[in-house]
C-alpha cells in the first residue's frame, strides 16, 4: 500500500437539515449527524429513503433548503460542487471510453493547476494504490468491471479531497466481486486515513466496510451506530427486521428483574436482556440463525411443522409453521435436513434475541 497520496480527511456535520423538492416532496427531514475524520460512514437504507440526497448534499450536487452543512470548520451550506474539496465515485463508474486509464485518471488534475509531468506522476501514484499501475495505457473496455471501478476510485484519491464519497459503487458487480471490491475499498480508506461517506441499500456490504451505520427510513435517521451494535442491538422493529432480517414475534413480558426480563409467547417461555422495557406487550426480534429447531421436542418448545425447506449450499432454509405465525429459521445442518410436513420442536438461543417496543 503506497502512501504517496496524503489524505486531508475532514469531519463532516449535518445540523438540522432538511431538502425539498418542491411543495410536497420532503427528500430529507431535519437530520443531523457528525462523522468524524478518517472514519467510514455508510448511509444505508431502503429506495426512497434519502440516503442518496444527503450523500448529494454533501458533494453540493444539491442545495439544503434548509439547516446547515460544514466539512471541517467550514460552512459549505450553499457552496456550489466546484468550491467542496470533495470527490465522488458515481455507481456507474462514469470512466471517458475514449481515453487510457491513467487518461482518466489525470483528467481532474489537468484542470487543478499542476503541469503535466506532476499530473502523470500524480496519476500513476493513485493507479499504484488501487493496483492498477500496469493497465494505464488500456482503455476502459479493455478493463473487468471491478478494474473499472478502481480507476473510478483512483480518479477520485489523485485529488486528494478532505471527504471521498460513494453512491451505491459495487451494485453493476456480481457478487464474488463486490466482496473483493469492497475488502479493496475498505483497505485504502484505512491505509491512508480519508474520510469517506458511502451509500448503499445491501446490509451485507454496509456491516462489511463501515465504522458506523446511518440507518435512514423515510427521509430520517432510524437509528446510527457501529455495526455490532445495529445488528444485535436495534432500538425499533425497522432496523432489527432491514439489518440482517429478523423474526418479529409479539411476545408478553411478564415480570423484569434488574435488567432481565421474563417473557412468554403463547405457553413458550424465555428470559432476555430488558433493555429498559416493562412488563406488558411487547416484540421479540429472533434472528433466523437464533431460531433453534429439534425433531423431538420437550414440553416447553413452541410446536412447529416445516412447510418449506430449501437448500442454498452452505445452509438450509426454513419457513416453519407456529401458532403465532410463519417463521424463518436458518440451520448449518445439510447433510441430514428436516423435510417439509415435518413436525417439530421449536425455541430460541439464549442469547441473540431482542426486546423491542411493541410494534
Amino acid at each position: 500500500m503506497s502512501d504517496t497520496i496524503n489524505s486531508k480527511a475532514a469531519s463532516v456535520r449535518f445540523e438540522q437539515v432538511s431538502k425539498r423538492y418542491g411543495a410536497d416532496v420532503l427528500a430529507v427531514d431535519n437530520i443531523s449527524l457528525d462523522i468524524e475524520p478518517s472514519t467510514l460512514v455508510t448511509l444505508l437504507g431502503p429506495s426512497g429513503c434519502g440516503k442518496t440526497t444527503t450523500l448529494r448534499m454533501i458533494a453540493g450536487l444539491e442545495i439544503a433548503t434548509g439547516g446547515r452543512i460544514l466539512i471541517g470548520d467550514k460552512d459549505v451550506t450553499k457552496l456550489p460542487a466546484t468550491d467542496r474539496d470533495v470527490s465522488m465515485v458515481f455507481q456507474s463508474y462514469a470512466l471517458f471510453p475514449h481515453m487510457s486509464v491513467l487518461e482518466n485518471v489525470s483528467y481532474g488534475l489537468s484542470y487543478s493547476g499542476f503541469n503535466k509531468t506532476e499530473t502523470r506522476d500524480r496519476a500513476m501514484a493513485g493507479l499504484d494504490i488501487v493496483g492498477l499501475g500496469a493497465y494505464a495505457s488500456r482503455l476502459p473496455s479493455e478493463l473487468s468491471g471491478g478494474q473499472q471501478q478502481r480507476v473510478a476510485v483512483a480518479r477520485a484519491l489523485v485529488l486528494e479531497p478532505q471527504v471521498l464519497l460513494f453512491d451505491e459503487p459495487l451494485s453493476n458487480l456480481d457478487a464474488k466481486l463486490r466482496r473483493q471490491v469492497r475488502e479493496e475499498i475498505r483497505e485504502i480508506q484505512q491505509g491512508l486515513g480519508l474520510t469517506v461517506v458511502y451509500v448503499t441499500h445491501d446490509q451485507e456490504e454496509a456491516l462489511a466496510v463501515s465504522d458506523r451505520i446511518i440507518v435512514m427510513r423515510n427521509a430520517a435517521i432510524a437509528q446510527e451506530g457501529a455495526p455490532r451494535e445495529l445488528f444485535e442491538a436495534p432500538t425499533n422493529a425497522f432496523v432489527a427486521d432491514f439489518i440482517g432480517e429478523a423474526n418479529l414475534i409479539p411476545c408478553q413480558i411478564d415480570s423484569v428483574t434488574g435488567d432481565t426480563a421474563n417473557i412468554h409467547i403463547g405457553d413458550y417461555a424465555h428470559t432476555l436482556p430488558a433493555r429498559g422495557l416493562t412488563p406488558g406487550a411487547a416484540t421479540v426480534a429472533v434472528r433466523p440463525s437464533r431460531v433453534q429447531l429439534v425433531a423431538n421436542p420437550t414440553p416447553d418448545m413452541i410446536t412447529a411443522t416445516i412447510s418449506k425447506a430449501t437448500y442454498v449450499g452452505v445452509h438450509m432454509e426454513y419457513t416453519v409453521d407456529t401458532p403465532f405465525g410463519p417463521l424463518f429459521a436458518v440451520s448449518g445442518e445439510v447433510d441430514d435436513p428436516f423435510t417439509v410436513g415435518q413436525d417439530m420442536g421449536l425455541s430460541f438461543s439464549g442469547s441473540g434475541p431482542v426486546l423491542l417496543p411493541e410494534s
